[in-house]
């Protein structure tokens, strides 16, 4: 049986945080009031000497640990390939960044470390000894577009079951299962004018899989009249698209289960009845309780419709709960 643990990554609270009505230690107790059990700490916002921690900042998450009782449980590493002016970072500057990362996941008591997929599969390999030397887990983020049946996910796979390390894997986005189209953009589209039946037809071309140069086509008149129609379809085809279904999704998150080591509750908007409208969690947490995992659910509430962060976070929290709940 799963051990599952929730928690949130302070992300989701990145708007108040950026607006002043929370500093650090505010949203560190906010989480807790939640009920999150852990957090993750997204370093290149939160930590003022990133990449690197001091010992002031050491003592600060320590002192609201004791304070609220919750602590970081992950270290979100930002992999900023397009730093310099003039040139993308090599690989193997990627992976000195990495190491870096590594280095101030430990410092903080983190034993998981969020990796985005700039860096490769065989800069992941290179960083395995010193995950396990730092006792710090390295998990590639699976975000949508990408997911576990994706061909760049499945370079990874082979990578990580070729070093059978038990410290290089994953860290999947739910978004990665949407079955239904972006609220948030779906509502902006609508205030910038276009209709619901425009909308439907835009859902009906992703959801039918017509390629995205032909679906803008299809629309082009359409999106003459209302670019924010535009804006909408295109979304579809980007970080917030869907499909019919993720059952074949599923079955590829049940093979990559073993090396997960911690999961992004990705959410848009909840509705009042603990409901994720467009993200099936019905389908999803079950295939977690059921596949052995110990780890983390991190609620990651994207602030993209100007809804309440702490109340729609608050909200995924509970929704987990209750669904990992009617599971156990």
């Amino acid at each position: 049986m799963s051990n599952v643990k929730t928690g949130i990554t302070l992300f989701s609270l990145g708007t108040p945080y950026l607006k002043g009505e929370l500093d650090l230690e505010g949203v560190i107790r906010t989480a807790a009031g939640m009920g999150a059990e852990g957090y993750e700490i997204v370093a290149a916002q939160m930590i003022p000497s990133y990449p690197h921690v001091s010992d002031d900042f050491v003592a600060f998450i320590n002192a609201c640990k004791d304070k609220y009782g919750i602590g970081p449980v992950c270290y979100s590493a930002n992999m900023d390939r397009g730093m310099l002016k003039d040139r993308d970072l090599t690989e193997d500057e990627m992976v000195a960044r990495a190491i870096t990362d590594i280095v101030s996941a430990n410092r903080l008591g983190c034993t998981v470390m969020r990796e985005q997929y700039l860096l490769s599969p065989q800069g992941l390999e290179r960083i395995a000894p010193y995950a396990e030397a730092y006792n710090v887990r390295v998990g590639i983020e699976i975000h949508n577009p990408e997911s576990p049946i994706t061909q760049s996910i499945l370079d990874y796979m082979e990578v990580i079951e070729k070093t059978g390390s038990k410290f290089i894997g994953f860290v999947p986005d739910f978004g990665c299962f949407a079955t239904k189209p972006n609220k948030p953009y779906w509502d902006r589209a609508l205030a910038g004018g276009a209709s619901e039946e425009q909308l439907e037809k835009c859902a009906k071309l992703r959801y039918d899989e017509v390629p995205m140069e032909d679906a803008m086509r299809i629309m082009g008149p359409d999106i003459a009249e209302c670019p924010a129609l535009g804006a909408a379809l295109n979304s579809m085809y980007g970080f917030v698209q869907f499909k019919k279904d993720c059952k074949k999704e599923l079955e590829g998150l049940k093979r990559i289960m073993p090396h997960c080591f911690e999961m992004h509750g990705k959410c848009h908007y909840i509705d009042e009845n603990l409901h994720e409208v467009s993200i099936p969690y019905e389908e999803i947490i079950p295939v977690i309780a059921e596949s052995g995992y110990e780890g983390f659910i991190v609620s990651e509430f994207e602030d993209e419709g100007g809804y309440d962060a702490v109340e729609q976070t608050t909200r995924h929290v509970a929704m987990v709960k209750k669904l990992l709940g009617e599971e156990f």
